[in-house]
């Protein structure tokens, strides 16, 4: 692995990006750690970014030379603010660029992927991470986490339809590997769990290892998106509702070899993700 250089890490304190920031500063790796308030990162530089502020962005870019992407939360247009970002970013110095965007959103798709069309012609070293569901977001602050907590439910348009969901830590993984290797990818990295799951299985695993009831409660797309209206922008909350409705098509039933084939060791399992939080709450 190449050791020179600092990489911006946007989204420092978000699930994947407090992670990318640990992994690369556990590595001896310089990092720039971007968050709303500065918060500091162990072993990293803290330094304000804002997305809808591009006063901040200049000083953040100062003196990097590679850049974890995180798009804006919740934004369904984030190439208007992000595509000037990444000129700045280049005329600035910023030589790799790695972008988070998903496993439902094609090259040129809606919302991020248009910022993943644009990237090669920005940058000669990139990647897009484009990972499953996070295992994350039945254990952190997700909505889906809240109402295990809350009502013991889980609520999803899905159907039977199943999702090979990964852990976050398994997508820094990846990205450290992306923003460092001596070769970057150059190419968009599909991301999944080593098993795919139904949200049946989600409940069952849960109550299995915690003791604790959790149901799957199935909506239709319109419930779903209704649902979701009282948590983020209704544009937004029809193409998450419609992601649902995807993979109750089938859209996100696989598995990829990814993780294994770029940090040489298996994805951890949901089961196993769950027992080591037990562990740590124990």
């Amino acid at each position: 692995m190449s050791t020179t250089g600092t990489t911006l890490v946007i989204g420092a304190t978000g699930t994947t990006g407090s992670r990318t920031a640990a992994q690369l500063t556990a590595s001896g790796h310089r990092v720039k750690a971007a968050s709303r308030r500065a918060t500091p990162v162990a072993d990293a530089e803290p330094v304000p970014f804002d997305w809808y502020a591009p006063a901040t962005h200049a000083a953040a870019l100062d003196g990097v030379d590679r850049v974890y992407l995180i798009p804006p939360l919740g934004d369904s247009d984030p190439a208007a603010i992000m595509l000037p970002f990444l000129q700045q970013a280049r005329t600035s110095g910023v030589h790799r660029a790695v972008l988070l965007s998903s496993s439902a959103i094609p090259e040129g798709g809606p919302a991020v992927g248009t910022v993943h069309q644009a990237l090669p012609e920005l940058f000669d070293q990139w990647a897009v991470l484009r990972p499953s569901w996070f295992m994350q977001n039945f254990t952190g602050t997700h909505a889906h986490a809240r109402s295990i907590r809350d009502e013991g439910n889980i609520w999803t348009a899905t159907e039977s339809g199943r999702v090979g969901f990964i852990d976050a830590g398994d997508i820094a993984a990846v990205a450290v590997r992306a923003l460092t290797d001596e070769q970057a990818p150059n190419t968009d990295l599909l991301l999944t769990g080593p098993e795919a799951l139904g949200y049946d299985d989600i409940a069952a695993i849960i109550t299995e290892v915690t003791g604790r009831p959790v149901v799957h409660r199935r909506l239709s797309y319109e419930q779903m998106r209704d649902r979701l209206t009282t948590q983020v922008p209704m544009e937004f909350a029809a193409l998450l509702a419609g992601m649902d409705r995807a993979i109750a098509g089938g859209a996100e039933d696989r598995i990829t070899d990814t993780v294994r084939r770029l940090t040489g060791r298996p994805p951890r399992t949901f089961r196993a993700l769950l027992e080591r939080e037990m562990r740590s709450r124990s």
